[in-house]
């Protein structure tokens, strides 16, 4: 079958495109860290590890043109990665033959496929999905906890230095919030205790209701607010303490962590529920950890931040089709 001039024209203009979206995926290389070998090494001095849950997760996109030929498509989706409390295995990458795909590590904290698709024609269908065994351990409260206590801030590490700062809908510096820590008084045996007197305040005073979102200031203002925005809260005053924290996002649910340092000088995190069952120091949830953190550059847009990092989609041509995969699946 002979070519049309308007298909020449498509596979000269997809070949130029190839070699672009091509620069774009080695950026991402240069960008991103490797994504093996991260967050594996248990935490034999902070949280302990449970029982595990081994479950299988699917993750990626679909694209079919069906409003015309598209070209220039690249699309960026998070999946789970390692951390010590979970363990993570890709066992099945289902990629159609026009498309490319590469992972990284985005800003040390959220693994990410990138995908890069030169064109479609009209009609045409391309997939990136990815298919992971997820082993995801519950964590026990360490038995001593007398010998946690808030780091100073010039021993932190560059990586956690971040968690001490704004977030979007975590207003840590705003006056109210840091009106509200100066009212905790310093009558506790140990900064354990003075965290988890920050947690009961929060859970104690803020109705947990559905539906409201609105962030941190938004929830201490409002005496109200969902899981998401209780999490933000009792962030925001940590950090307004100087106590580092962040965001653990699992499919439609999200907690905080926070970080304290050992009798030895080193830092553990420690996760907490904000809404729902009471659970301090520990975390029974089973639920694969999509990624941690709270502040991330938009892929598409680096001036904006983002508090949780999405699925992304840019191309030229008319607008597809897409459908984004995340989620659970049988095994």
């Amino acid at each position: 079958m002979e070519l049309s001039r308007d298909d020449e024209v498509f596979d000269e203009e997809t070949t130029l495109k190839t070699r672009r979206l091509l620069l774009w995926l080695l950026a991402w290389a240069l960008l991103t860290v490797p994504a093996q070998g991260q967050f594996k090494a248990p935490d034999p001095e902070g949280v302990q590890l449970g029982g595990a849950l081994t479950q299988r997760w699917q993750a990626g996109i679909i694209v079919k043109a069906t409003g015309g030929p598209c070209w220039d498509i690249r699309a960026t989706a998070p999946i789970p990665g390692d951390w010590p409390e979970q363990e993570v295995t890709i066992v099945e990458e289902d990629f159609t033959p026009n498309v490319r795909v590469t992972y990284g590590t985005v800003e040390s904290s959220v693994k990410q496929m990138m995908v890069m698709i030169p064109g479609l024609r009209y009609g045409e269908e391309a997939r990136a999905v990815v298919t992971l065994e997820v082993r995801r351990k519950s964590q026990i409260a360490p038995a001593d906890t007398s010998i946690y206590s808030v780091a100073e801030r010039r021993k932190l590490p560059r990586t956690v230095l971040p968690y001490l700062a704004l977030s979007p809908g975590i207003e840590c510096t705003n006056t109210k919030i840091k009106s509200l820590v100066k009212q905790f008084d310093d009558d506790h045996p140990n900064d354990w205790a003075r965290v988890e007197a920050l947690y009961d305040w929060v859970r104690e005073n803020v109705e947990h209701k559905d539906g409201f979102q609105g962030g941190a200031l938004a929830c201490l203002r409002a005496g109200r607010g969902d899981h998401e925005d209780l999490t933000s809260l009792f962030i925001a005053l940590c950090r307004a303490d100087g106590i580092p924290a962040r965001t653990v996002w699992v499919k439609g649910h999200c907690y905080p962590e926070f970080y304290l340092v050992d009798a030895e000088g080193a830092g553990h995190w420690f996760p907490c529920q904000a809404g729902g069952a009471r659970a301090f120091g520990e975390m029974p949830d089973h639920r694969p950890i999509i990624e941690k953190g709270d502040n991330f550059r938009s892929p598409n847009n680096p001036r904006e931040r983002k508090r949780f990092l999405a699925e992304t989609l840019a191309l030229k041509g008319a607008k597809p089709h897409k459908q984004f995969v995340r989620g659970s699946v049988a095994q």
